[in-house]
């Protein structure tokens, strides 16, 4: 397989209007944002990665387009009056801006779509502000889910992975501030920040009996998205963590290296991958896929269907598995199943997220911008993976305790204590080796000798109490131990071993 030939520059297309079409993820729902004259994308990837849906995202450009509404539309006779009402008899001054931006709220949230947002021009403005090579914030995108923010899932190596934020973790609140009510526009506000500054987010983990509040450090987040490495036998192993503007080049440039160290096989590792541009996940899947084999549908509201077909100039020979897990999303999720039914490729991991729509968003002059959902797109076969996900072909759990909740490392516990941050402790000491002799939350003696031995071992204070560097130390050394005893990763090898035969 030749790496560099396939990936040409995908072109936008034209819509009806004129305007360019882009794919973006998830949410989730995250972002980046890219400018084009005076209107702006907003890629998944800010300041926390925000969730404006695990999009698969088609951002509309162009002049900015004013309608103006005459009072001779009936339909509007109701909103006037209420506007009326308001701006003359409430109590106190109204503020008319505040009120057409509620109305417009209003509207979007009738929709009942996480995925449809009304962002004000403050919020814009914030994502705006965003614009780098790469942003400060936590790393974790979030999207809007059932009433509450939600963890799609933290970027490789970020601050919110490090304090052990995984997909599914529900934001209760930002430093105290309750996120209730809010969609993911506003949250993202209160949790993005300057890199050294310190935030505090109170996560709810589903199965866990409380909230737990935990303290990050917003830092810089690097906008790599390609990370690959030979993992033995002539087999690679790369991981693409979101479908940002240049992860396709990224990619080619880590294959084409990986071919030199001797590739002759390659695990593709899609796991809490939030999605990203469309365009991207073209370029990518065409890598994989066969010239002219389809590798997605996108569905208007009148049924009218496009196919995309794949661009590559050969056929794929590159044995190939994917990894994929409830994180994987969108874009990810796109690739996942043009590989899956254009081209035979076996996925390994759990069901997928299930974001089969696409959205489109316009910019109004006063900088504020709406985004809606304006399509769904299909697999090749014709399926729509929404709220389903996608089954892989060979089903694999993680071992239990990677799905820990996590612990608060400001919060201290000692001898004769009794939480449920004691009963994590004792499950991660128990996997990493140092025997509490139990679980069930009470922090015995033998809890505490375990707990001196792991403080011995790893040269910190051994006071025997369960705080700060400890607390983190020891969450540090468990997802260490889960990279090692990765079964997803060892069960995708040894599938990808018998189609390199």
């Amino acid at each position: 397989m030749k790496v560099v030939k396939v990936l040409d520059e995908h072109k936008l297309e034209k819509n009806q209007q004129g305007t360019e079409q882009e794919e973006q993820a998830p949410a989730g729902k995250s972002g980046f944002i890219r400018m084009k004259k005076f209107h702006f994308i907003m890629l998944l990837f800010l300041a926390v990665f925000l969730s404006a849906g695990i999009t698969t995202f088609a951002l509309a450009f162009g002049k900015d387009k004013v309608v103006t509404v005459g009072k001779d539309r009936t339909e509007f006779e109701k909103f006037y009056t209420a506007f009326d009402t308001l701006k003359n008899g409430y109590y106190q001054k109204v503020d008319d801006k505040k009120l057409i931006n509620g109305a417009i709220n209003g509207m979007v949230d009738s929709l009942g779509d996480p995925y449809s947002d009304y962002m004000s021009n403050d919020q814009a403005k914030n994502f705006k502000n965003m614009i780098s090579s790469s942003f400060e914030g936590i790393g974790a995108e979030i999207q809007e889910k059932d009433g509450h923010i939600v963890i799609v899932s933290p970027i490789k190596g970020s601050p919110a992975e490090k304090a052990g934020l995984k997909p599914n973790d529900i934001i209760v609140a930002v430093n105290g501030k309750s996120l209730q009510g809010m969609n993911s526009s506003q949250a993202v506000t209160l949790i993005r920040g300057k890199k050294g500054t310190k935030v505090e987010l109170t996560i709810q983990r589903p199965g866990t009996e409380a909230p737990v509040k935990v303290p990050i450090v917003r830092d810089e987040i690097p906008i790599q998205t390609v990370y690959g490495d030979m993992v033995g036998d002539g087999i690679a192993k790369v991981q693409i963590t979101s479908f940002s503007s240049n992860t396709s080049k990224e990619l080619v440039k880590t294959l084409n290296d990986l071919q030199k160290k001797g590739m002759k096989g390659l695990v593709l590792d899609l796991r809490q991958n939030p999605g990203g541009l469309l365009d991207q996940a073209i370029d990518i899947s065409s890598l994989f896929v066969p010239k002219g084999k389809v590798l997605l549908k996108v569905e208007d509201r009148n049924g009218k269907i496009k196919e995309y077909t794949s661009q590559n100039d050969g056929t794929p020979t590159m044995p190939l598995v994917v990894l994929i897990d409830k994180g994987s999303a969108s874009a990810s999720e796109i690739l996942s199943a043009a590989v899956k039914e254009s081209a035979g490729v076996p996925l390994v991991g759990e069901k997928s997220f299930g974001k089969g729509t696409v959205q489109t968003a316009q910019d109004f002059s006063d900088g504020s911008n709406l985004k809606f959902t304006m399509a769904k797109w299909l697999t090749p076969n014709g399926n729509w993976i929404h709220k389903k996900g996608i089954m892989p072909d060979f089903p694999v759990a993680l071992p239990d305790y990677a799905s820990l909740p996590i612990m608060n490392p400001d919060k201290e516990q000692k001898l004769s204590d009794s939480s449920a941050d004691v009963k994590t402790a004792q499950k991660m000491l128990k996997a990493l080796g140092y025997d509490p002799g139990r679980d069930d939350g009470f922090f015995d003696a033998k809890t505490q000798t375990a707990l001196i031995a792991f403080q011995k071992a790893q040269n910190l204070p051994a006071d025997g109490v369960l705080k700060g560097e400890t607390t983190l130390k020891l969450m540090e050394m468990l997802r260490d131990k889960i990279q090692k005893n990765d079964t997803q990763l060892q069960k995708a090898i040894e599938v990808l071993k018998t189609r390199m035969k």
